[in-house]
């Protein structure tokens, strides 16, 4: 697909997402997941538990703002403080900015960054009737940010670049956007192996955070070639495959790739969850 289509296709993909309050980059039940395999019935709750949440920071959300995304929770992990200023990349319905907008407190802001209008019409909704008044949405894509240069103390991201025609080019947006000496905390999908050229070509893969996704030796180079230093696994997590090919979207991804089950499972363990950490030099 070219770069277009492929943003057309995820736009639309997750505008579904945002109408139906369903699953589609989340975990049917295991902390690496990031497939969309959940269908609408899959428990919201338990599947943001499963890849980090805990249950005081799920209470503690406005109602909605949690969609079942994701593959990590990067704001337990950014040791935000208070006073910062945080960009989210790809914020969805809300839920990592809500969490951010806690730690950084009044004098703090957190910015959501989304394509999506359907989703920032969510979003805005969901700060509004949870009255939080530091967390401001945008419309932008994330390897064109509508943020000035040097803004941010922290850059987050959920399980969202893999999605992104041009990975580099956001971590370069990233930079730009960080102050001297900010970091980012990045949740995200990378590959062990290559896979089969029908999972790449398969819109419903890409869209459920798989065949967008690249080797993980390229994705951390694209940190480092954005200009980061200090480029740190913090964690890793293969994928579950078990519980994948028996999720709704997934036999979507099965029927448009043409893959068989068995096809399908070799793929699976070539896809892994990680926890990126980076800086920009001070």
């Amino acid at each position: 697909m070219k770069e277009d289509e492929i943003k057309k296709t995820v736009r639309e993909g997750y505008a579904k997402v945002a109408k139906n309050n369903a699953p589609c980059c989340g975990s049917s039940g295991s902390e690496s997941s990031g497939s969309c395999d959940c269908g609408p019935s899959i428990d919201q709750e338990s599947v943001s538990k499963a890849i980090g949440y805990s249950k005081e920071e799920l209470e503690a959300l406005p109602e909605g703002a949690d969609l079942g995304l994701g593959c990590g929770n990067p704001t337990a992990l950014a040791s935000i403080e208070e006073g910062e200023t945080v960009i989210d990349l790809g914020s969805g319905a809300g839920i990592d900015c809500f969490l951010a907008a806690k730690k950084v407190g009044k004098d703090g802001k957190v910015i959501g960054i989304d394509m999506t209008p359907e989703m920032l019409d969510k979003a805005r909704t969901n700060a509004e009737n949870g009255n939080v008044e530091n967390v401001e949405f945008r419309l932008g894509e994330i390897d064109n940010l509508p943020v000035g240069d040097n803004t941010a103390d922290l850059v987050i991201s959920n399980c969202v670049i893999n999605l992104a025609p041009d990975k580099k080019r956001v971590f370069e947006e990233a930079f730009r956007v960080l102050k001297p000496g900010g970091r980012v905390m990045i949740s995200d999908i990378v590959l062990l192996g290559e896979l089969p050229e029908a999972l790449k070509a398969s819109k419903e893969a890409y869209v459920g955070c798989i065949s967008g996704a690249i080797l993980k030796e390229e994705y951390l180079q694209a940190i480092k070639d954005a200009g980061f230093e200090r480029v740190e696994v913090v964690s890793e997590a293969t994928f579950p495959v078990e519980d994948v090919i028996t999720g709704e979207n997934a036999q979507k991804i099965l029927k448009d790739s043409g893959l068989t089950t068995e096809e399908a499972l070799k793929a699976a363990i070539k896809v892994s969850s990680v926890k990126v950490r980076a800086y920009k030099p001070s």
